[in-house]
């Protein structure tokens, strides 16, 4: 027997430390793509990123904050393409979402894949 006294290890998600969750992160990326067929599914996306930030290690939280502000943006960006659509600037404000949100879908799972955080989570574009 040794002298110091032994601690057993904390279980995933306890107050010992934050829980390394690519597979939330992950799965939160593929609802945000299925959101170009079924919509509602990006609803769901950004629920599961609120519920998991609190929890997460430094390297998943940066994608959470990533994705909590890519539904936002978006959501702003489809509101002013939606009402400028009569005026027609509206539909290229769309064409430019669509485009921005596979961009920034794509660079967030390929970064999560490879371990790596999100350099800016905060920033409107890339």
């Amino acid at each position: 027997m040794s002298d110091s006294p032994q601690t057993p290890n904390p279980s995933p998600g306890s107050a010992a430390g934050p829980v390394e969750d690519a597979d939330g992160v992950k799965l939160v990326y593929i609802l945000y793509f299925l959101a170009f067929v079924i919509g509602i599914s990006a609803i769901a996306g950004v629920i599961v990123a609120y519920l998991k930030r609190g929890e997460a290690s430094a390297v998943s939280s940066t994608h959470y904050t990533f994705q909590i502000r890519t539904f936002w943006i978006g959501l702003l960006f489809s509101l002013v393409g939606v009402l400028t659509s009569v005026i027609l600037v509206g539909w290229l404000v769309l064409l430019f979402l669509v485009v921005w949100l596979l961009v920034r879908n794509i660079k967030g799972f390929m970064a999560i894949s490879d371990n790596r955080p999100i350099p800016e989570p905060e920033t409107w574009l890339w």
